[in-house]
């Protein structure tokens, strides 16, 4: 996808489901799972073993269908670069990397860096940030965001960390145009189990509250 048409998807979806640590063997089940439930943007953490081979079996996996995969937690341009030519689609990071953004945007690759503060907000988005990723969202809470979203209207905001389905519509009300969420949806003992039908209820869970917010 375009760049543009990549965040229009991200938004669309609602729900960025962050797969942290996900098994070789499992990763695309886990995949299929999340799209099952509605979500159609998921993000490969880079902190897992592996990553860029994963981020491959994912969007092989998913080629044919609308969802965006993208790579998450990266800390640095080398990482950011590896991940787009694994396919990764959009770039997710918990903090502020000026490299990162540069990087992403010399490669056309919509990124979403981590933010805490207007600041920090207003510096990524002039760097060239696609979005922001309001990190740990959940200590900061949907006030918060509204707060930042009064005088910086103009910012895209992914709440992330610490959302589920009792709070993820008090964001999207609050002014953010999806969510990031991974404990809430990847449930790592389901997946032990081969229970996958429980990932794609957590999903349909998540996405029906987004849903309901708009």
């Amino acid at each position: 996808m375009e760049r543009q048409e990549t965040l229009q998807q991200m938004q669309d979806s609602g729900v960025v489901a962050v797969m942290r640590g996900a098994d070789a063997d499992a990763v695309v089940d886990i995949a299929h799972a999340l799209r099952e439930g509605g979500v159609t943007a998921l993000e490969l953490t880079a902190d897992t073993p592996g990553v860029m081979g994963l981020i491959e079996d994912v969007v092989d996996a998913l080629d044919d269908t609308e969802v965006v995969v993208g790579a998450g937690t990266v800390l640095d341009s080398e990482t950011a670069r590896a991940a787009s030519l694994a396919g990764a689609e959009f770039v997710v990071s918990p903090s502020f990397h000026e490299d990162v953004v540069e990087t992403c945007n010399r490669y056309g690759v919509p990124v979403a860096p981590g933010v805490a503060t207007p600041t920090e907000a207003i510096e990524a988005y002039q760097a060239g940030a696609d979005m922001v990723k309001l990190f740990p969202a959940s200590d900061l809470g949907p006030g918060y965001l509204s707060s930042i979203k009064g005088p910086l209207g103009q910012v895209p905001i992914m709440p992330t960390g610490g959302v589920g389905p009792d709070n993820a519509g008090e964001f999207i009300e609050a002014g953010a145009e999806c969510v990031g969420a991974g404990g809430a949806l990847v449930d790592h003992d389901a997946v032990e189990r081969g229970d996958f039908e429980t990932i794609t209820e957590n999903a349909r869970a998540m996405v029906e509250a987004v849903e309901n917010a708009r």
